[in-house]
Protein backbone atom coordinates (compact mmCIF):
# COMPACT_ATOMS: atom_id res chain seq x y z
CA UNK A 1 0.00 0.00 0.00
CA UNK A 2 1.24 3.40 -1.15
CA UNK A 3 1.28 6.04 1.94
CA UNK A 4 0.06 9.52 1.25
CA UNK A 5 0.62 12.43 3.37
CA UNK A 6 3.61 13.18 6.20
CA UNK A 7 4.94 10.11 8.38
CA UNK A 8 6.91 12.68 10.54
CA UNK A 9 5.02 12.35 13.90
CA UNK A 10 6.45 15.86 14.99
CA UNK A 11 4.37 17.86 11.65
CA UNK A 12 1.00 15.63 12.56
CA UNK A 13 1.32 16.58 16.19
CA UNK A 14 1.83 20.64 14.73
CA UNK A 15 -1.06 19.77 12.38
CA UNK A 16 -3.41 18.75 15.31
CA UNK A 17 -2.37 21.68 16.88
CA UNK A 18 -3.35 23.85 14.73
CA UNK A 19 -6.68 23.23 14.40
CA UNK A 20 -7.53 22.70 18.32
CA UNK A 21 -6.29 26.51 18.00
CA UNK A 22 -8.09 27.24 15.12
CA UNK A 23 -11.38 25.97 17.07
CA UNK A 24 -10.48 27.10 20.67
CA UNK A 25 -9.89 30.49 18.90
CA UNK A 26 -12.09 30.56 15.84
CA UNK A 27 -9.27 31.64 13.77
CA UNK A 28 -9.71 29.61 10.40
CA UNK A 29 -6.25 31.01 9.09
CA UNK A 30 -4.55 27.94 11.39
CA UNK A 31 -6.96 25.26 9.86
CA UNK A 32 -5.84 26.20 6.32
CA UNK A 33 -1.91 26.76 7.33
CA UNK A 34 -2.78 22.48 9.19
CA UNK A 35 -3.78 21.45 5.84
CA UNK A 36 -1.18 23.05 3.95
CA UNK A 37 1.71 21.32 6.28
CA UNK A 38 0.10 18.24 5.73
CA UNK A 39 0.98 17.70 2.08
CA UNK A 40 3.95 15.05 1.23
CA UNK A 41 7.26 16.43 1.28
CA UNK A 42 7.63 16.76 -2.72
CA UNK A 43 4.69 18.51 -2.21
CA UNK A 44 5.45 21.31 0.20
CA UNK A 45 6.01 24.53 -0.09
CA UNK A 46 9.44 26.45 -0.43
CA UNK A 47 9.76 30.34 -1.12
CA UNK A 48 12.90 32.73 -1.44
CA UNK A 49 13.32 35.67 0.83
CA UNK A 50 12.89 37.76 -2.69
CA UNK A 51 9.22 36.45 -2.30
CA UNK A 52 8.87 37.57 1.32
CA UNK A 53 10.90 40.40 0.47
CA UNK A 54 8.58 41.65 -2.68
CA UNK A 55 4.68 40.40 -0.94
CA UNK A 56 5.55 42.35 2.84
CA UNK A 57 5.63 45.52 4.44
CA UNK A 58 8.19 46.70 7.16
CA UNK A 59 6.69 45.16 10.67
CA UNK A 60 5.00 42.24 8.79
CA UNK A 61 4.68 38.69 10.00
CA UNK A 62 4.55 36.41 7.50
CA UNK A 63 3.49 32.62 7.78
CA UNK A 64 5.70 30.29 4.76
CA UNK A 65 3.43 26.59 5.45
CA UNK A 66 6.70 25.25 4.27
CA UNK A 67 10.69 25.71 4.18
CA UNK A 68 12.10 29.37 3.80
CA UNK A 69 15.21 29.56 1.19
CA UNK A 70 18.11 31.70 1.37
CA UNK A 71 17.62 32.89 -2.56
CA UNK A 72 17.33 37.04 -2.77
CA UNK A 73 17.53 39.38 0.33
CA UNK A 74 15.69 40.86 2.46
CA UNK A 75 15.57 44.60 2.77
CA UNK A 76 13.17 44.94 5.62
CA UNK A 77 12.64 44.13 8.95
CA UNK A 78 9.52 41.02 9.18
CA UNK A 79 8.96 38.51 11.48
CA UNK A 80 8.96 35.26 9.36
CA UNK A 81 7.12 32.05 10.73
CA UNK A 82 7.82 28.88 9.10
CA UNK A 83 7.77 24.95 8.75
CA UNK A 84 11.69 25.29 8.57
CA UNK A 85 14.60 27.32 7.33
CA UNK A 86 17.82 26.77 5.80
CA UNK A 87 20.78 28.69 7.84
CA UNK A 88 21.65 31.07 5.44
CA UNK A 89 18.22 32.22 5.52
CA UNK A 90 17.71 32.64 9.04
CA UNK A 91 21.28 34.35 8.93
CA UNK A 92 19.79 37.33 6.07
CA UNK A 93 16.56 37.37 8.35
CA UNK A 94 18.50 38.52 11.14
CA UNK A 95 20.43 40.74 9.41
CA UNK A 96 17.25 42.97 7.89
CA UNK A 97 16.81 42.79 11.56
CA UNK A 98 13.86 40.55 11.46
CA UNK A 99 13.10 37.63 13.15
CA UNK A 100 12.95 33.91 12.26
CA UNK A 101 10.29 31.76 14.15
CA UNK A 102 8.61 28.40 14.17
CA UNK A 103 4.99 28.35 13.27
CA UNK A 104 4.83 26.93 17.05
CA UNK A 105 6.00 30.33 18.13
CA UNK A 106 3.94 31.72 16.30
CA UNK A 107 0.66 30.20 17.52
CA UNK A 108 1.73 30.88 21.03
CA UNK A 109 2.51 34.62 20.39
CA UNK A 110 -0.61 35.45 17.95
CA UNK A 111 -3.46 32.46 18.90
CA UNK A 112 -6.41 34.39 16.79
CA UNK A 113 -4.05 34.25 13.68
CA UNK A 114 -4.74 38.41 13.11
CA UNK A 115 -2.63 40.15 11.00
CA UNK A 116 -0.42 37.30 9.47
CA UNK A 117 0.28 36.88 5.82
CA UNK A 118 0.24 33.40 4.28
CA UNK A 119 3.17 33.22 1.38
CA UNK A 120 2.71 30.51 -0.57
Amino acid sequence: MKRTGPTNYLVIRLARELKKAGNQNNAKIWHKVSKLILEPRRKRIEVNLSKINRYSEEGDTILVPGKVLAAGNLSKPVVVAALSFSKMAILKIKAAGGEAITLEQLLKKNPKGSKVKIIA
